[in-house]
Order: structure tokens, then sequence, then C-alpha cells
């Protein structure tokens, strides 16, 4: 991956099987576990617990709630074979800590390889840039499939 992300390359870093359309839980770490087992079960991820541990000692550093309704946690892990995005919705939001207050109600999380650290800042920054807009956090939820949720990532951040 270099600085940003390919069109092709949407599909491999996100497929139907790392989204969830289904309310998430509401609890943040219940959350992250639910966005996690999205890519434990389509055998992206080697060690659950690493990956947990992971996820959760970054959000113990920093708040991962951008604004805008939108939490992104994140890590870097070996317990991940390649850099993975996972997706979910939820129509009351989560509790990210973020800045502005509000609840996350589009959230990502992005796993990649301890040495993909520059995998991790591309997908994080393209991913951030391309939720700014107002019409693809919009499309976001509105999406109907999980084919709709890609077609709106690959156009937004590729």
């Amino acid at each position: 991956m270099a600085d940003a992300i390919a069109h092709d390359d949407v599909e491999e870093l996100i497929p139907a099987s790392h989204i969830s359309l289904t309310e998430p839980p509401a609890e943040k770490e219940a959350c992250i576990e639910h966005l996690l087992d999205l890519l434990v079960e389509s055998g992206r991820v080697d060690d659950r617990q690493t990956a947990l541990d992971a996820l959760l000692a970054r959000e113990e550093q920093t708040t991962t709630g951008v604004g805008m309704g939108i939490g992104i946690p994140h890590a870097k892990t070996d317990a991940v074979s390649e850099p993975s995005l996972a997706f979910t919705r939820s129509t009351s939001g989560v509790d990210f800590g973020s800045m502005d207050g509000e609840p996350a109600t589009l959230v990502f999380m992005i796993l990649v390889p301890e040495a993909g650290g520059e995998d991790h800042l591309t997908i994080l920054s393209s991913l951030s840039r391309a939720l700014m807009h107002d019409d693809i956090r919009d499309r976001l939820h509105e999406a109907d499939d999980e084919a709709a949720v890609q077609a709106t990532l690959r156009e937004a951040i590729a």
C-alpha cells in the first residue's frame, strides 16, 4: 500500500464479511469485540486476545472517537495477518469519548501487522479524510447492504 489506497484494494481491505449492518453492542469494548470477531471469523486474526489487548491498549492512550459520529478503534499487532478494516453502524451510537461529545454511529476498526506502520497511517488518513464529507457519512448510514458500503468506501478512499 502506498500513500493512497488503490481502487482494487478496497475489496481486499474490507470484504463484505468485514461489514456488519446489524445493531452492534452499545458499550465501547463490546462494540470493539463485535468488529474484531468479524475479522477473526474471516481468518484475518490469528490470536483474538492479543488483537483485543492491542486495541484496548490503544483506547487507553487517547480517544478513537474522532467526532461527527465516527469511531475508529485501531491497532498494530502481529495477531493480524494483513491490513484489515471492519465496519458497523449504530442507530443509538457508541460512546468512543470523542471531543465533540457525540456518540459514534459509524464505527470502523483498523488492524494492521506490527510492521505495517505505513499501511496503518495510509488507511487511517484516507478514511478520516473521506469521513469529513457529510454525503459519505449519509451514504454509509443509508446503505442497504454490504455492497453499498463497499461502493461508498471505494469511491471515497480509493
